[in-house]
């Protein structure tokens, strides 16, 4: 089995102004710069280019929280990979349940973003999962398979460990309520199963767990096997906070 190293995000959703952002980066390098992880930060489009500038030099890498599909044209408010490259940004958070509840994404726009940004040379952070009413009828798995089917359905099997899948179960983010490790070890180890089905090298893709990781219980989460990092909301706006996740990776 290949080794992966850990992949911590933090999804700073609408939070942070240019400045805050700023201010942030400055406060999190010291206390991150020995770490061997990958660290990315998801900063709102505006501190994009401030956080690509202050994060040089450092393992601090920095992806957009949404996307286009399409390198431009008659699309109002949006962005495309063209726009996030040419100021450095190296990934983009794509699916995530904010986008899919509130924003109507459906599995056909990922089905067409996924590939886009790995064809623009763009790392996905590809979300999925679970309703509190899908898992208490017993359907996670069923979700789980339909939208990693559909939001792959592109992308050929040698392209799978250019992907990082982040399963975060609906019910748990924001709530404070978190999926326990054998929770989400069974559902990452699902997802795995489900990408061992495409080919290609699925055990080489870093599969993290989203839903209120925090300091306390990030390193019980991260232990198990199948769980190679978090994306991280609330606690990655504070930068002791989200630096104490880091660690516990």
């Amino acid at each position: 089995m290949p080794e992966r190293t850990p992949y911590i995000a933090a999804n700073w959703k609408m939070h942070k102004t240019v400045a805050e952002a700023a201010e942030f980066v400055d406060a999190l390098l010291p206390r991150i710069a020995a770490t061997q992880h990958d660290v990315v930060l998801c900063p709102p489009y505006l501190a994009l280019a401030e956080v690509v500038e202050r994060s040089r030099g450092s393992a601090v890498r920095v992806a957009a929280q949404n996307m286009h599909e399409a390198e431009s044209g008659a699309f109002t408010g949006e962005v495309s990979a063209p726009m996030l490259l040419e100021i450095g940004v190296e990934a983009v958070v794509l699916g995530h349940s904010e986008r899919r509840q509130y924003f109507g994404e459906t599995d056909e726009a990922l089905a067409r973003k996924a590939p886009a940004a790995l064809a623009a040379g763009l790392e996905p952070i590809l979300c999925v999962g679970e309703s509190e009413e899908a898992r208490d009828a017993g359907q996670t798995e069923g979700v789980l398979e339909r939208q990693l089917q559909a939001d792959l359905a592109a992308i050929e099997p040698a392209e799978l460990a250019r992907i990082v899948v982040a399963y975060e179960p609906i019910w748990a983010i924001g709530t404070g309520r978190t999926a326990t490790p054998e929770q989400a070890q069974e559902a990452i180890a699902f997802i795995r199963d489900v990408l061992r089905g495409r080919g290609g090298e699925a055990d080489a893709v870093r599969i993290l767990y989203g839903g209120s990781v925090k300091p306390a219980n990030a390193a019980e989460l991260m232990a198990k096997p199948d769980i190679d990092g978090a994306l991280v909301g609330g606690a990655s706006l504070d930068p002791e906070d989200f630096a104490a996740i880091v660690e516990a990776a």
